[in-house]
């Protein structure tokens, strides 16, 4: 039989939270739920959930079946004890609440180095120089070879790990986690190699969902014949200047794919849309560079703290031809946007002579971007 131990007695301090931050939601969704939901689509036949007494009344709706809740303590080592005393497995496997992503290979991986080791830590090799250092200066550098970053599940027999417990604490010692009491009472616990994504929620920041998606549309209209257009033979899309009988109309340089392309980046960051920033009632931008509003806009972005991972454009056009300028827009948008030229797509089509822009009365650019924290 195996019982996993979900800890989930903290105060989320270090967040700076109200509230036990494995009940923050995270992308819709209470922290503690999906590391719950890994659990009870594996090999597991009991879940004990550590908790306080103050937030158990929230936690017991989110319980999957094969789970219930124990009285955590004051500290991770006494919340896992008491667990351990409920527990009914031969088998446990000791998990951090705050580490949602946890993946059904490696609760299987913890179980099989458990049955063939003894034990089963997930860790990850380091791939930063490590150091031990003492008021403030560097003392020695640890070998990054042998140094790894320890996670959670961590899995054992359950008599040896209560009996180390029990070990400890008549020894008055502390440790951190399992892998270290496990060491000291029994034997060197067994490493297995865990994933990147199995990352841990600590403060505020790490609640912040990792990438936004964002879509942005605009449309602009030709001058028709006898309206008065500009004296020139040319539109501007991407910062490209395409030789055009028709000439778009605007309040700016009319580059209608970059105006699409600002309002996605301004929605996918919970911003307010291109006509709050750049309204086109404000002479001052009458006939701007939209390059140079799109600069204006990536700053919005960092002030955010994001920043463009990849973006798709769709141009629809009857006229002109836009095929052989795309490889220079994607250029200049890379260039602005600082992100490689392969994470931009730009693709070009008419629309069969089909409303408006089948009459050649006007353009319409369709953005998607993706940003990450």
């Amino acid at each position: 039989m195996i019982s996993a131990i979900v800890c989930a007695a903290g105060k989320g301090t270090r967040a700076g939270f109200r509230e036990n931050k494995v009940l923050r939601e995270l992308d819709g969704m209470p922290v503690l739920c999906r590391s719950l939901s890994a659990f009870a689509q594996a090999e597991i036949d009991e879940i004990l959930v550590a908790c306080a007494e103050e937030d158990e009344a929230r936690i017991l709706p989110l319980l999957p079946e094969r789970a219930r809740c124990v009285r955590g303590g004051d500290t991770r080592a006494q919340s896992v004890y008491n667990a351990l005393l409920k527990a009914q497995g031969e088998i446990v496997l000791v998990h951090d609440g705050a580490r949602p992503f946890l993946t059904p290979k490696i609760i299987a991986d913890c179980i099989a180095s458990v049955r063939q080791y003894g034990s089963g830590v997930c860790a990850l090799p380091v791939t930063d120089t490590v150091v031990l250092a003492e008021n403030g200066s560097v003392q020695s550098t640890l070998p990054r070879e042998q140094v790894y970053a320890v996670q959670t599940p961590q899995g054992f027999y359950r008599d040896r790990l209560l009996g180390a417990y029990e070990k400890a604490f008549a020894e008055h010692r502390e440790f951190t986690d399992e892998s270290g009491v496990y060491a000291r009472y029994v034997a060197p616990p067994r490493i297995f190699t865990g994933e990147r994504s199995n990352r841990k929620l600590t403060y505020a920041e790490d609640f912040a969902p990792a990438e936004r998606v964002g879509f942005g549309t605009d449309t602009h209209a030709f001058y028709a014949e006898g309206e008065g257009a500009p004296l020139i033979n040319f539109i501007t899309l991407g910062g490209v200047r395409i030789p055009s009988e028709k000439i778009l109309k605007a309040h700016s340089d009319g580059d209608v794919l970059v105006h699409a392309l600002m309002d996605a980046l301004l929605s996918a960051a919970g911003l307010r849309d291109i006509g709050y920033y750049f309204p086109d009632t404000d002479e001052k931008y009458r006939g701007a560079d939209s390059m140079e509003l799109l600069a204006e806009t990536t700053d919005k972005l960092k002030s955010a703290g994001y920043a463009v991972k990849n973006i798709s454009v769709s141009v629809l056009a009857e006229t002109p031809r836009l095929s052989p300028y795309i490889q220079a827009m994607r250029e200049n948008l890379a260039r602005a946007l600082s992100i490689p030229r392969d994470a931009i797509g730009i693709a070009a089509g008419t629309n069969e002579k089909l409303g408006y822009v089948g009459e050649k009365k006007g353009i319409t650019v369709y953005a998607t971007v993706l940003l990450t924290k």
